[in-house]
């Protein structure tokens, strides 16, 4: 049965280590996940994008399929459905569907904007006992084409939008979608601290999780946060390892062009890279 993020989120502020969001984008994805937090003993959030649940047809299908597969494989885990970036429309879509979490992104509305439907949007999680992200400060990189830097988020606004009583908050601390560029500066700790201070005990989540150093996630969660989102790390520990399958001819010996088998490589992938950052966040022997 999936569960709000609220309950998981909370622990994990409080005893100081930060559950991963690893974003879906197909059955293989979904299922490597599921399994590496069960026999991590780890909660663990599954996010998908609007663009994700639009490629793998609908917000429907993914509740059907991750519904089912909790059942399917016994996980007996917390996991929370999150809708990543959701527009407005996007977050209604999702929970209607059955989703038990959402991301409502309104950092790209004047701050008066983004605090009206974001108080909106608690009203409506809350009646259906759902967590919400809000965000403050947009995160750099591809989703909006900032490279180099993200963005700091302003620390009064992150304190409005707090006091509204979302569930977690997402706000740029410098962190970026993507690869990190060469020139990338690093998070920006002391914006964060002040943040943390200025939200009471509301935690706080880190996007853009691939590519950062181990002692920089490490201090992040010393200083609040507790949700880190990965996506691109695991995209490319897929491609490499499907890559790798091909160029040594795998594909062409017996029944290795068998989906089965062709993806076989890019699922133990994920598997590995899931649990590497379950030990870096902490949160294994943590459900």
């Amino acid at each position: 049965m999936l569960v709000s993020a609220k309950d998981m989120l909370q622990k994990a502020y409080e005893g100081k280590y930060a559950v991963g969001q690893f974003n879906i984008n197909n059955l293989e994805w979904t299922k490597a996940i599921l399994l590496t937090a069960q026999e991590n003993n780890s909660p663990v959030i599954l996010g998908v994008s609007e663009g994700a649940a639009k490629y793998m047809s609908g917000y429907k299908t993914v509740v059907g399929m991750v519904t089912a597969m909790l059942e399917d494989l016994n996980i007996t885990v917390p996991v929370a459905l999150h809708l990543d970036h959701g527009s407005y429309q996007g977050a209604l879509d999702a929970m209607e569907a059955g989703f038990s979490s959402i991301m409502f992104d309104g950092s790209h509305y004047p701050i008066e904007e983004n605090i009206a439907k974001t108080t909106e949007m608690v009203k409506l999680t809350a009646e259906k006992g759902i967590s919400l992200e809000a965000e403050v400060g947009s995160i750099g990189g591809e989703e909006d084409g900032v490279v180099g830097k993200g963005e700091i988020a302003d620390t009064e606004e992150c304190k409005q939008v707090a006091e509204l009583g979302v569930t977690i908050l997402a706000a740029g601390i410098g962190n970026i979608h993507g690869k990190y560029p060469e020139n990338w500066q690093g998070l920006a700790f002391d914006a964060l601290e002040d943040i943390n201070n200025a939200t009471g005990d509301t935690p706080l989540v880190l996007h853009g999780g691939t590519g950062i150093p181990g002692d920089m996630i490490a201090r992040a969660i010393s200083l609040g946060v507790a949700k880190i989102n990965v996506n691109t790390e695991l995209q490319l520990e897929f491609q490499e390892a499907t890559r790798k399958y091909i160029e040594a001819g795998k594909d062409l010996e017996g029944k290795g062009f068998d989906p089965r088998k062709l993806l076989a490589p890019g699922f133990e992938a994920i598997k590995a890279g899931v649990k590497e950052k379950m030990e870096l966040f902490g949160s294994v022997n943590k459900a």
